[in-house]
């Protein structure tokens, strides 16, 4: 399953790396991408909502201002 998440407040492009780094490397998450351009999270899981609280913890670690709308 695919969904797209719109971000807010994504600082800068090396920011938007590291979160799609970390996010591509949590079990279950299948692929990744975070478009600082775009400010968009697109995800791919078995379970994206299961995934979720794990992906948020991982933005949050990276840009602690930036939030995903759910």
């Amino acid at each position: 399953m695919k969904k797209v998440f719109k971000l807010v407040d994504l600082d800068c492009a090396n920011c938007a790396q590291k979160m799609e780094d970390a996010i591509n490397r949590l079990p279950g998450v299948t692929a990744a991408t975070v478009s600082f351009m775009t400010q968009k999270l697109t995800i791919e899981a078995d379970d994206i909502d299961a995934a979720m609280k794990d992906v948020v913890k991982c933005c949050k670690k990276v840009e602690p201002d930036c939030e995903i709308v759910l």
